[in-house]
C-alpha cells in the first residue's frame, strides 16, 4: 500500500482484500499446477465467489445498457495541433506507445515460442498495424489509448497461438458491454492472483538471456528493473537500448549493434532533454 516514507509498504495481512487475493492465488497456483484449462478464469471465478461472505463482492447493480458514446464521440480539438508543446507530446506518445507495443509482442511472442531463430518477431508488420488503427480508432470513441496487453499472456498460456484466439476475445468484450455490472462486481483482489500469475508466465524467457556477456545481461535486467521503478514498460525500454548501446561502444563491440539501434538510442538520449 502507499507508504509517505518508502512509497509502498506492507499493508495489513489481516485485512478481506489481502484475505482473498492469497486464497485466489492459492486456488489459481494449484489449478495451474493440474494442468486445469482455464485455471486463470476459474481462479477469478472461485475468488469472486469466496468475496461474497469477505463483504468485497456485491451483486450485480446498475444499467445493463451499453454506455452512450454521444459526449466523447469524434470530440475534437484541433486548436493547438500545430504548436511546439503539440509536437513534443505526439513525439513522447509515439515513443511510448510504440516501445510499449513492441515490448509486449516480444513478451508475448517470447511466452508463445514464436519468436524466429534470430529474435524477430513473426508479422510484425501486421500486428503493428493493428494496434495502430486501435490507437486510431479509440481516439475517435474518446477512449483511452487501445493498445496490445501484456496480459495476453494467460491466452497464450491456455493454448492460444492464431488470431481466432483475438477474435474470439474482441466479441466477448463486445458481449461484455451488455452485462457490465456483472464484470463491475467482480473485486479486484480476486483479479490480483492472475495479475500475479501472467507476471511469472511473463518472467520465465529470462533463462534465454546470455548472463556471461555483462554488454547483454546488465541491459536487460536494467530493463526490467526500470519498467517497475517508473511505472512504464517503455521507458524500462529506452532505459535497456541506450545502456545497451553504451555497452556496446565502449566494450569495442559497436559492429554489433545495427545503424537503425544508434538512430533509436540516439532519440531516446535526445528525449532525455525534451
Amino acid at each position: 500500500v502507499s507508504n509517505d516514507a518508502v512509497l509502498v509498504g506492507l499493508g495489513s495481512i489481516s485485512s478481506p482484500e489481502f484475505t482473498l487475493a492469497i486464497i485466489g492465488l492459492v486456488i489459481t497456483g494449484v489449478l495451474l499446477a493440474f494442468k486445469v484449462k482455464g485455471a486463470l478464469l476459474l481462479g477469478i471465478v472461485a475468488s469472486t465467489l469466496i468475496g461474497f461472505p469477505l463483504g468485497l463482492t456485491q451483486a450485480p447493480s446498475g444499467s445493463w445498457a451499453p454506455p452512450s458514446l454521444a459526449p466523447i464521440f469524434l470530440k475534437f480539438d484541433f486548436s493547438q495541433v500545430f504548436s511546439l508543446d503539440m509536437f513534443i507530446v505526439l513525439f513522447t506518445f509515439l515513443l511510448v506507445d510504440m516501445f510499449d507495443t513492441v515490448g509486449t509482442l516480444i513478451g508475448v511472442s517470447t511466452k508463445a515460442g514464436m519468436l524466429s531463430e534470430d529474435g524477430k518477431i513473426p508479422r510484425a508488420k501486421q500486428a503493428l498495424f493493428a494496434d495502430a488503427v486501435g490507437t486510431t480508432v479509440g481516439a475517435m470513441l474518446g477512449t483511452s489509448t487501445v493498445t496490445t496487453y501484456v496480459e495476453s499472456a494467460a491466452g497464450v498460456e491456455e493454448g492460444g497461438r492464431t488470431g481466432l484466439t483475438s477474435l474470439v476475445v474482441a466479441g466477448l468484450f463486445l458481449l461484455s458491454l451488455f452485462v457490465s455490472p456483472l464484470f463491475l462486481m467482480i473485486p479486484g483482489a480476486a483479479t490480483a492472483p492472475a495479475l500475479i500469475m501472467v507476471g511469472i508466465f511473463m518472467i520465465t524467457p529470462i533463462k534465454e538471456m546470455e548472463l556471461n556477456d555483462i554488454t547483454e545481461a546488465l541491459p536487460a535486467f536494467l530493463t526490467m528493473f526500470m519498467m517497475p521503478l517508473t511505472y512504464s514498460i517503455s521507458e524500462g525500454i529506452v532505459f535497456g537500448i541506450t545502456s545497451y548501446v553504451i555497452l556496446k561502444v565502449l566494450s569495442g563491440k559497436a559492429k554489433q549493434i545495427p545503424i537503425l539501434t544508434y538512430v533509436v538510442a540516439a532519440i531516446f538520449i535526445v528525449s532525455f532533454f525534451i
